[in-house]
Parts: C-alpha cells; sequence; structure tokens
C-alpha cells in the first residue's frame, strides 16, 4: 500500500486540472460543510454469508439517498469496504445487492460473501430515490450523484468495521463511469473496478455524444459542446491519468455495444502506475464470472486481504 505522503504527491498534480475541466461539463463539485449523515436503518436482514440493512442517508438538507448496508457475517475488527454502484436500471440497488436484476451484477452480495463491507446506494430516480438535480441548482444529475457518492464514502468511512485508508468503488456501465467520475473528486477512494464503464469521447458511437448529453448525465455537453468530442474539455484518457496511482481494474467486453474496445484500450494506456488489470473477455455489454473472480482478487491483493474460502457463484 501507498503511504500516504507517496500516494498524495503522486495522485494530486493531474487531478485538479482535470476536475476542473469535468467541472465545466458537470457543474462544480459542492463546497458546503459535510453535515451530519443521519443515517436511519431497518432491522438486519439475515442474507447467508452476510447481514443486509436497508438505510438512507443525508446526502444534503432535505434529501436522503436510499442505500443497502452489506456487512460480512464474522467480521472483526476494521477491514476493506466497497461503494457499489448498480447499472442503468429500474430496481437501483437491489441488482447489486442481490435482491434481483442479473446475476452478474450482484457484485454488493458477492463481494460482503468474500469479507468486505459493501454499500449500494440509489442512483438519482432509480430505485426508492426521486430527486430533481436541476431544481436543487445541479448543472447535471452525474454531479449531484458524485457528491452523493462522496457522501456515502463519509458513511463508510464513519463505520467502525471499516478501515479508512481501505476504501474502494465498483460499478457495472453507469455505475463503471460513476466509478471513476467519484475517484476523480475523491481521493479516499483508492481502488476502482469499472465494468463496461467507459471509452474515449471520439470512439464512443462513432462520436456521437448524444447519449451522455440527456438529462440524467450531462446537459452542458449539448448545450455548450454541440455533443461533439473534439469540443469537450476532458476525456477519458486523462481521467486514467488523473486516477493513478491508485487501483483500477477495468473490464472492457469485446463485443459491448455501448463502449468501443479500441477506445478503452487507449485510455488504458494512459494510465501512469502498477495497479492496473484490464480484461477483455469475448462478451456482449457484461460482467461474465471470470472477469468478476479477477476483480475480486485484484481488490483482496490490493488491499492486502485474506482471503478463506472462494464463494460459491461461479
Amino acid at each position: 500500500m501507498w503511504s500516504r505522503r507517496a500516494f498524495l504527491a503522486a495522485a494530486v498534480p493531474a487531478r485538479p486540472t482535470l476536475t476542473k475541466r469535468m467541472e465545466q461539463v458537470m457543474g462544480e463539485f459542492p463546497r458546503r460543510p459535510r453535515g451530519p449523515l443521519e443515517v436511519e436503518k431497518s432491522a438486519p436482514v439475515d442474507a447467508g454469508r452476510h447481514e443486509r440493512i436497508k438505510l438512507s442517508y443525508l446526502s444534503e438538507a432535505g434529501d436522503r439517498v436510499p442505500a443497502y448496508l452489506l456487512i460480512p457475517h464474522g467480521l472483526r475488527g476494521r477491514d476493506a469496504a466497497m461503494l457499489c454502484l448498480h447499472q442503468t436500471t429500474r430496481i437501483g440497488k437491489d441488482e447489486p445487492a442481490g435482491l434481483g436484476g442479473k446475476p452478474n451484477l450482484h457484485y454488493a452480495a458477492e463481494l460482503a460473501d468474500r469479507g468486505f463491507v459493501t454499500l449500494a446506494p440509489d442512483y438519482p430516480n432509480f430505485g426508492e430515490y426521486q430527486f430533481d438535480p436541476y431544481a436543487h441548482g445541479y448543472a447535471s444529475t452525474t454531479m449531484k450523484a458524485i457528491w452523493n457518492h462522496s457522501r456515502a464514502v463519509d458513511l463508510l468511512a464513519s463505520l467502525p468495521q471499516v478501515r479508512k485508508d481501505a476504501i474502494g468503488c465498483i460499478g457495472h456501465s453507469l455505475g463503471g463511469h460513476n466509478t471513476l467520475f467519484l475517484g476523480s473528486f475523491d481521493l479516499r477512494v483508492r481502488a476502482m473496478v469499472t465494468s463496461c464503464g467507459f471509452t474515449s469521447f471520439r470512439k464512443y458511437m462513432q462520436g456521437d455524444l448524444t447519449g451522455w448529453s440527456h438529462k440524467g448525465y450531462m446537459p452542458r455537453i449539448a448545450e455548450l459542446y454541440g455533443k461533439d468530442p473534439a469540443r469537450m474539455p476532458f476525456d477519458f484518457p486523462e481521467l486514467l491519468v488523473a486516477l493513478s496511482p491508485r487501483a483500477v481494474f477495468v473490464n472492457a467486453p469485446l463485443r459491448d455495444a455501448n463502449f468501443d474496445v479500441d477506445g478503452v484500450r487507449e485510455c488504458v494506456a494512459a494510465y501512469r502506475g502498477k495497479h492496473l488489470e484490464a480484461v477483455y473477455p469475448d462478451a456482449e455489454h457484461d460482467f461474465p464470472p471470470d472477469a468478476r473472480m479477477r476483480a475480486y482478487r485484484f481488490l483482496e491483493r490490493y488491499f492486502r486481504m485474506r482471503v478463506d474460502s472462494e464463494p460459491n457463484f461461479l
């Protein structure tokens, strides 16, 4: 693991320039005081190797974010934790928590079964969470989500079961790029797993950024930048540079129709550091079992967790 001083010295120089450019597209990252989370919890549910707690936390005044907290049975002391971000799916947080959706995307439950504390929140206007970011002064839903997710890191860091220096983030598709966006703004996120989450803007849908520009993402991409990759203030290769030398795992299937794999390879090549692993399974827009197993082992190696047994999901 990096010492805090070495980590900050290596990671910070590229990051401020990138985040300023990202803010041109997403709006400013809130710099308001972080008030109490005022967590409200339901009774724990036994889910086999872990317990599942439904909760909500206060992101900002008048706004509570629903989430599931999964805590492994038999956890002693403090250990690593993962924020688990869902894909574009109506059920939101239920999918990573293992309560529906695609079995290949139950990563919050699977990681909890491997010994991680995991937290799965809803993205704005998915699952049980309704919130209009534009009516509350945000320039994008993306930035509202980044703020919510940073507050989720506050929550994880506050737990007696969690090591504050061993917090990561994982996500597929919508959750895959939001994992990287969060890591750009929050240095406490030390390891990131992004599945089917990005490609270079010029390789996305042959350069048509319409999919990034609706109200669920960043409307300024259309309003200010004409959906033109050449006019964008930032791109994903720069993002991978700014995330260095923190740990990044990339799942980029060869037949992903959303995110061109050649563009992913260009971005991966920009990373500067030794803690990156990329896999390119022969699959479509998915997080297949072999890729997930490699991602979990990557996290375990990085956080130096002890693995007592393999889970039964393969």
